[in-house]
């Protein structure tokens, strides 16, 4: 059976890169990003380019009243989905002193980086309990939050909180689908260079180097690509619930 996949924020960054890596091991994708802009069209070229079968998928995942009619729209033109990442978010609107964090930044962040990927992930797994599946087809949802679920940013707290709260979805979503043979997986990437990190992301290739991290460099797009992808192919068997440290080694505690 093909296998489908939704890839939420995959116009660029680690989404792209994971449905760049998905298309390569044959999935068919559907390519999202907030609106139909000229991103998201390159990004379902590219995919193409590779072989895929593509559609593009512009939707607002905060907008939890259109996950039902996306997913039908998806399945419509590729057939039976198979696999959600939840790669979508956003980070704060100002870094700073968390006594000043405002309510609208802490609010963005909760409802897309965790209320969103909740619904959506419930939203998917509601299709596919209410159908027949495959048993040739491995089924999962792999949920991209980041090693700030556990390591505080101070200046940057309410995205903190906000994929903490992803990463207990995560696990609140193993326990509840592992019955129904549905893997989730949380990706919990490090220092990884993308648009969101630009500002920052040469100080801390500098601190990578210097042994912030066990391997001494930044991640790119690409790595989180290829280990989304392992994941969704099922390169892991007899695993869910798992925490993928996407973040050489960081976080290991050393003296």
């Amino acid at each position: 059976m093909k296998q489908v996949a939704l890839v939420t924020g995959s116009s660029r960054g680690i989404g792209l890169a994971a449905a760049e890596a998905l298309a390569k091991e044959g999935f068919s994708l559907a390519v999202n990003g907030p609106v139909d802009d000229a991103e998201l069209r390159a990004a379902v070229a590219r995919l193409e380019g590779l072989g895929a079968k593509v559609v593009a998928a512009p939707f607002d995942v905060s907008d939890i009243s259109a996950h039902a009619g996306v997913l039908a729209r998806i399945e419509d033109e590729l057939g039976p989905l198979t696999t959600l990442v939840n790669n979508a978010g956003v980070g704060v609107l100002q870094r700073g002193d968390l006594l000043e964090v405002s309510e609208a930044s802490w609010d963005r962040c909760l409802t897309i980086n965790a209320k969103a990927m909740f619904f959506l992930s419930q939203a998917f797994a509601k299709r596919l309990l209410g159908r027949e599946r495959s048993a040739d087809a491995f089924h999962s949802i792999v949920n991209v939050t980041s090693s700030n679920a556990t390591a505080v940013a101070v200046q940057r707290s309410e995205y903190c909180a906000s994929k903490a709260a992803a990463a207990m979805v995560s696990k609140a979503l193993a326990v509840r689908l592992g019955i129904e043979n549905i893997a989730v997986y949380d990706v919990q990437p490090g220092l990884i260079a993308t648009e969101m990190t630009a500002a920052v992301i040469q100080h801390y290739r500098q601190r990578a180097e210097e042994g912030l991290t066990l391997l001494p460099r930044v991640g790119e797009p690409s790595d989180m690509g290829r280990i989304i992808a392992a994941l969704a192919t099922g390169k892991l068997p007899y695993t869910t619930g798992q925490v993928i440290s996407a973040d050489a080694g960081m976080l290991v505690p050393r003296f």
